[in-house]
């Protein structure tokens, strides 16, 4: 399934390699990779979820 969404990184994100977290989005779903290691499964969670997180990581 995670191979049809369309995934994007961060802006701060430079293009160095290394670590990078990249998200697609759906209406009910926000899909969550490592973009160095695609072999492991996206987490999937509520979009209320990864409001909640974001808020967490900027604070």
């Amino acid at each position: 399934m995670s191979t049809d969404l369309h995934w994007f990184k961060s802006t701060y994100s430079g293009n160095q390699g290394g670590d990078c977290v990249e998200v697609a989005t759906c209406p009910h779903t926000v899909h969550v990779r490592d973009s160095k290691d695609l072999s492991v499964p996206a987490l999937a969670v509520s979009p209320d979820t990864w409001t909640s997180f974001v808020e967490f990581a900027a604070s």
